[in-house]
């Protein structure tokens, strides 16, 4: 996503744990002067506000926060799931995204965008296949925080948006996801720049089209 917004001549903050190299790391030799770098465990409450009060007096105008984790066994269910195996998604997943957007809501203007990575695995109303349950009832949770989080902001409305990105053959989603990450990501970065300015919470999916909650 990082490297689509560069493509497209914007400015990039991004997130990293730990201290090893990354892609954005590439990037920001690629993109010189144009992508910042910013440490971050978001599981970590204080290293979120650490980065508030970095980025305090900035301007955003899109904050979107990508995080997610699966169980060992990604098809554990509900009822054999370990608990701490539990905490641990449902912290990253749904938590510690809301965290970081409640945290940094105030660096984004009324013009601008504050979104989250979903995943169509979060809707209630199309699963008919359980299979990845604590996956889901993470993203699913993530939903519903985003649309407590959307009712009571003040009028006027940002733009907000929860994206389900497909199938995608990343770490996370595998070797036999339907798509690419060429296939998927520039659309989805498109979606989000064409909802810059129109108020209201969106769930869409990486063409654009509404996803059932």
């Amino acid at each position: 996503m990082a490297a689509e917004f560069l493509k497209k001549g914007w400015r990039v903050v991004g997130t990293v744990r730990g201290e090893l190299r990354t892609g954005l790391h590439q990037l920001a030799e690629d993109y010189e002067g144009r992508v910042e770098i910013e440490p971050l465990d978001i599981n970590e409450r204080d290293q979120i506000a650490a980065l508030h009060s970095r980025l305090s007096g900035r301007t955003l105008d899109i904050l979107f926060v990508n995080a997610g984790i699966a169980t060992h066994d990604q098809n554990v269910r509900i009822g054999d799931v370990a608990t701490e195996e539990f905490v641990r998604v449902m912290v990253t997943n749904a938590l510690s995204p809301m965290r970081v957007i409640e945290a940094l809501q105030d660096l984004v203007p009324a013009g601008g965008l504050i979104g989250a990575m979903s995943s169509g695995q979060g809707s209630v109303a199309n699963n008919e296949t359980g299979m990845r349950e604590v996956y889901r009832g993470s993203k699913a949770a993530l939903n519903m925080f985003m649309r407590s989080f959307a009712a009571r902001q003040p009028e006027p409305r940002r733009a907000m948006a929860l994206m389900a990105p497909g199938w995608v053959r990343t770490e996370l989603g595998g070797p036999d996801g339907r798509l690419s990450i060429e296939e998927s990501v520039p659309n989805l970065v498109n979606v989000l720049i064409e909802r810059l300015g129109t108020p209201s919470l969106q769930y869409l999916d990486y063409l654009g089209r509404t996803v059932p909650w």
